[in-house]
């Protein structure tokens, strides 16, 4: 396992961490800034703010130049993720195209395709959603019931999406339709990039319990796309899907460690604040997941060091998802534990609770999206240890 990064490496840095500090305002990195601003108003700041920082050169920091990235290194985007962390950096607001949709198109797009694509998305001139999920869809992907039916150069697309992040600000949406009438499973399942601005696309928000509307439902009512939308082949859309998939995980336990790491930080400042810190039922929890945090950091230096040595991961990506969503959520709930009966209260004095409270409730899905936990220890067992079904 490679500990160190290049020298190189090491002045994508410190450009990167310049860049940051002259470029994030003062009053963005304030505790409860963001929770501050509406839906509209956090999304608008971001999108502009990441839109000016591809501008910059700071974005597709791995993509090929060729697309308008940096052609960086596995360890520059390792750097890149930590040090977004550590300024207090806004969340992308393109977080679904940049990840899965875009290696994907550079993979196996037209050209066309890729000209029309990533160079909007990179400068966030177009937000993409992914329409994956259904109401009877959920891990069961193969299970999913929307249809689109050939009319001439077109599809006819009917059916529902849910759990769809961003599709009130969604622009487009990369979603599995059937489109082989009667198939089964994963026969006959085609990759569709649907325009979210036509009529017949209908997208609702979903009220979460944080109060926060990230999430909503999407609605196809004969919905038109052209057949040249097709991402991959017609009716091989599940191969896209698993090809898309697996430019999900990659090195990025990284910076979730980096991030849960400052959280572990706060949680013992609530406990300090509340006189807990000296509970040794309540030091003992948080050493445990502690230590979980530091084996997950090894774990991430060792993802790293097989994708600069250009290894395939293949099926330990599921080890990865289920390490760190199972760490994160543990965390959280040791917060709960350090709050015990104060644990419905938003403020302690000077100490704001809020983001804390909605990091807390957040944590509850990191197990379920994604591929929910049960299945990532299924495909763990029967795909990376050889157990039986």
């Amino acid at each position: 396992m490679d500990l160190t990064y290049t020298a190189a490496e090491e002045d994508f840095r410190r450009e990167l961490r310049s860049w940051l500090a002259a470029n994030i305002p003062a009053e963005w990195r304030r505790p409860g800034f963001w929770e501050s601003l509406s839906d509209e108003e956090s999304f608008g700041l971001r999108r502009d703010w990441e839109r000016d920082k591809a501008l910059a050169g700071f974005a597709g920091i791995q993509w090929p130049t060729e697309f308008g990235g940096r052609g960086g290194t596995p360890g520059m985007k390792a750097i890149y993720d930590a040090e977004m962390v550590l300024a207090d950096a806004p969340r992308t607001v393109n977080p679904l195209g940049l990840t899965f949709l875009a290696p994907t198109v550079m993979a196996i797009g037209t050209d066309a395709q890729r000209k029309e694509i990533i160079g909007p998305m990179l400068r966030n001139e177009v937000i993409w959603c992914q329409g994956f999920s259904e109401p009877g869809a959920g891990s069961d992907l193969a299970a999913l019931t929307t249809k689109g039916v050939r009319d001439g150069d077109d599809f006819v697309v009917n059916g529902q999406k849910v759990w769809t992040t961003n599709a009130v600000h969604g622009d487009k949406i990369f979603t599995m339709v059937r489109t082989t009438p009667g198939s089964q499973k994963h026969r006959g399942i085609s990759m569709l990039l649907i325009d979210m601005h036509q009529p017949g696309v209908d997208a609702r928000p979903l009220k979460q319990m944080s109060g926060a509307s990230e999430f909503g439902e999407v609605f196809f009512d004969d919905a038109r796309v052209p057949a040249t939308d097709v991402l991959g082949a017609v009716d091989d859309g599940w191969r896209t899907a698993m090809l898309l998939l697996s430019f999900e995980r990659g090195a990025s336990g990284i910076s979730q460690y980096t991030e849960f790491r400052r959280q572990y930080d706060e949680i013992v400042a609530v406990a300090k604040k509340l006189g807990r810190d000296t509970d040794p039922v309540i030091r003992g929890k948080l050493a445990r997941v502690l230590t979980e945090l530091e084996c997950l950091k090894l774990h991430s230096w060792h993802i790293l060091t097989k994708t600069e040595q250009g290894e395939d991961l293949g099926f330990e990506a599921s080890m990865t998802k289920l390490q760190w969503s199972e760490t994160f959520q543990d965390l959280w709930e040791v917060y709960d534990d350090v709050l015990g009966e104060h644990a419905t209260l938003e403020d302690l004095g000077d100490l704001d609770l809020k983001p804390l409270n909605a990091q807390a409730m957040w944590s509850r899905s990191v197990t379920i999206w994604g591929g929910s936990s049960q299945v990532q220890r299924n495909v763990t067992a029967e795909r990376v240890l050889g157990l039986p079904r």
